[in-house]
């Protein structure tokens, strides 16, 4: 098990609360429904997360669509055993994507969706990583990628963040692991820009702050941010976004 900024299990356990609170997530989740544009809710799709985490969005995806399919890959063993729990008609599975698959690992899955949230920024191969989880997808799969843009801070360094990127940088990455991307752009201008540069100002404090459950000052603050972030504009900002297909191999 990795330690330090790369153990997620510690993360999920830590801050796990707090970011499922949290203003940012939220607003995440709005831009990724937007992006998907799958307008039956009848619709029968297959949708695999890559990064699942505790199974936030896959509760949300099955609640819409309960006809279809959905896989999560996450490489935390808390997150694969709480997602469990909170979505039972999903199915989710412990893996790392950044080594070759064994014999028999790889599910049959053949996505016609898929998700990408907040990952490819914590990962030295972050090509390696899109590279393997293209195995569970057909050809033509819808991918929703989000990583933040904009400065660096304490907290991000913390939970082990690598890198931010721009909507260039975000593209290049896309097209150099097989995917054709379809359009990538910078969202959140100006409450998102805002909040961030907050995070900054309040350094490493902020560790502390979103350790355990989260206070009521807390609470009162990421509702009002929520209610602010749906004024942010779609085409500036620091939360980078993309919408690419796999083309296959």
């Amino acid at each position: 098990m990795s330690t330090g900024a790369d153990n997620w299990d510690q993360h999920w356990a830590q801050f796990g609360a707090t970011a499922e609170l949290g203003p940012t997530p939220k607003y995440r989740r709005r831009l990724i429904w937007k992006l998907l544009d799958i307008h039956d809710q009848g619709a029968s799709v297959r949708m695999v997360e890559i990064g699942s985490g505790t199974g936030e969005f896959a509760a949300e995806f099955c609640a819409r669509y309960p006809r279809s399919s959905f896989l999560g890959i996450e490489l935390s063993k808390v997150g694969v055993e709480a997602a469990s729990r909170r979505v039972p008609a999903a199915h989710f599975q412990q893996c790392d994507l950044l080594l070759p698959a064994r014999a028999n690992e790889v599910i049959d899955f053949r996505a016609t969706y898929a998700l990408c949230s907040e990952v490819l920024e914590h990962l030295e191969e972050p090509v390696t990583l899109l590279r393997h989880a293209s195995a569970y997808m057909q050809t033509g799969c819808k991918l929703i990628a989000t990583v933040p843009g904009g400065p660096m801070n304490a907290f991000y360094r913390h939970i082990g963040h690598r890198r931010h990127y721009s909507p260039q940088e975000l593209r290049q990455l896309l097209e150099s692991a097989g995917f054709r991307v379809e359009n990538v752009y910078g969202a959140g201008f100006p409450f998102f820009n805002l909040f961030r540069v907050f995070l900054t100002i309040r350094g490493e404090k902020l560790v502390k702050d979103t350790s355990g459950p989260p206070s009521p000052l807390v609470r009162f603050a990421t509702s009002l941010l929520d209610f602010l972030f749906c004024f942010n504009l779609m085409r500036w900002g620091w939360q980078t976004v993309a919408v690419a297909r796999w083309v296959g191999h």
